[in-house]
């Protein structure tokens, strides 16, 4: 399937839309969703029954968001600061998981696409090189898009523990600030029970 037929289908334009913009980093995160959903014959998750681990905050993890349905809100979209474009998606209900690693180049931009950023995003690009930042990232992104899967990602399943699914629990209020905590997010310090930023504050590490 071509670049354009892919960036005029629904999913896609959910993803740009939420995102707000298309970009190669999306264009990844919405072919590892796809791909991890397919290995495990899943369904966008309408509550907790899915569970999405990614290791970035970069722009790949909101297709994913979108994709799945997994959410910060609903307990079943996972971070982990690991720098690394990596999904690993779970079925709660068969237990099953799938690994979707970026391969190394699946992402790296050529030197002078990659010149052209660090100009744009320290605010330095001419009109000419914004246009042709514009120009790559674009290319970029219909490279990503169109290439084959197995040129993009390593994917294996793997075991992995079924993670809790989204606590409620009653607040309590800081003794530093007064402001309410989930209870299980206190810190007992000095015998005072801190939320983590006062904690982090008052008695840093």
């Amino acid at each position: 399937m071509n670049a354009e037929t892919i960036m005029n289908e629904n999913d896609f334009k959910r993803c740009a839309e939420f995102h707000g913009h298309v970009c190669p980093g999306l264009s990844i995160g919405y072919r590892a969703a796809k791909l991890a959903m397919e290995k495990l014959g899943l369904r966008r998750s309408e509550d907790e029954e899915v569970v999405a681990i990614v290791e970035t905050d970069a722009c790949s993890a909101d297709a994913v968001q979108v994709l799945t349905g997994c959410t910060f809100g609903k307990g079943n979209f996972i971070y982990r600061d690991y720098g690394k474009n990596v999904l690993t998606l779970l079925d709660r209900k068969s237990g099953k998981a799938v690994r979707v690693v970026a391969k190394p180049n699946a992402l790296a931009p050529d030197p002078v696409h990659m010149g052209l950023i660090q100009k744009v995003i320290s605010g330095t690009a001419t009109e000419e090189e914004e246009r042709m930042f514009a120009e790559k990232h674009a290319e970029r992104t219909r490279q990503v898009l169109e290439a084959q899967a197995d040129a993009l990602f390593d994917v294996r399943f793997v075991d992995i523990e079924v993670p809790n699914k989204a606590r409620i629990e009653p607040g309590k209020p800081c003794d530093c600030c007064n402001e309410s905590v989930m209870q299980s997010k206190l810190v007992e310090v000095g015998g005072k029970r801190l939320c983590r930023e006062c904690a982090g504050k008052e008695f840093p590490a």
